[in-house]
């Protein structure tokens, strides 16, 4: 378990660096030393309102120090240490994520559109890849210690075909990303995507897509 923490840590270090590497953020560009975010307020702008006051736990964040409940039915858990856990992200420009995989876990296809994301595998090993806007695949297997980037915007998945449990840290240039999942985007939007729609997109038929719609719904 020492040695895991080693690795844990040098994985944080690395990605983050990777991260705030770019004079270039997603975000809009601060103009203060700090903005905490003030979760509570009623002011609605492009990020949070500022608290007039803050201190270290707005700073600080401990979600990620152990392993994600896997017990779902794609055998992953995304855990985010964006502004919304981490106040003092607001303006700065990035956040992390952790992701654990079960053994067969997968991280289904998503976009996230306002960050590129950069993963570092802290154990295990992970099929990865995305889909560029003209179809193409650009996969590979990675393993710990090893990094891969997802362009800003593009469909992307993480998928665990190992025997052993695998994890990752995620970088992201936004202090909220934002994630959209094709398949709860397409088949759990509420109000619901009209069947005419996906039977017409997927070519294929109404009772198919309730199956689809029935299994993706919310529990």
């Amino acid at each position: 378990m020492a040695a895991v923490g080693k690795i844990y840590l040098v994985a944080v270090v690395t990605v983050v660096l990777a991260s705030i590497s770019s004079p270039v953020s997603a975000d809009p560009e601060m103009l203060q030393d700090v903005c905490v975010a003030d979760l509570a307020s009623g002011v609605k702008v492009n990020g949070f309102a500022c608290k007039p006051t803050f201190n270290a736990s707005d700073f600080f964040f401990d979600g990620l120090a152990k392993p994600g409940l896997t017990n779902n039915t794609l055998g992953s858990r995304v855990t985010a240490a964006n502004v919304e856990k981490v106040p003092g992200l607001n303006t700065l420009g990035v956040s992390l994520s952790r992701v654990d995989y079960a053994p067969g876990g997968l991280n289904p296809p998503h976009t996230h559109p306002r960050a590129t994301e950069m993963v570092y595998v802290l154990y295990g090993e992970l099929d990865v890849g995305f889909i560029t806007t003209a179809n193409v695949l650009v996969s590979k297997s990675i393993k710990m210690g090893e990094t891969f980037v997802f362009p800003r915007g593009l469909v992307h998945f993480q998928k665990n075909n190992g025997k052993d449990p695998a994890a990752a840290i995620a970088a992201f240039n936004s202090q909220l990303p934002g994630t959209q999942s094709i398949a709860a985007t397409l088949f759990a939007a509420s109000p619901p995507v009209p069947n005419n729609v996906l039977t017409k997109a997927f070519q294929v038929g109404t009772k198919e897509v309730e199956k689809i719609k029935s299994r993706l719904a919310p529990k």
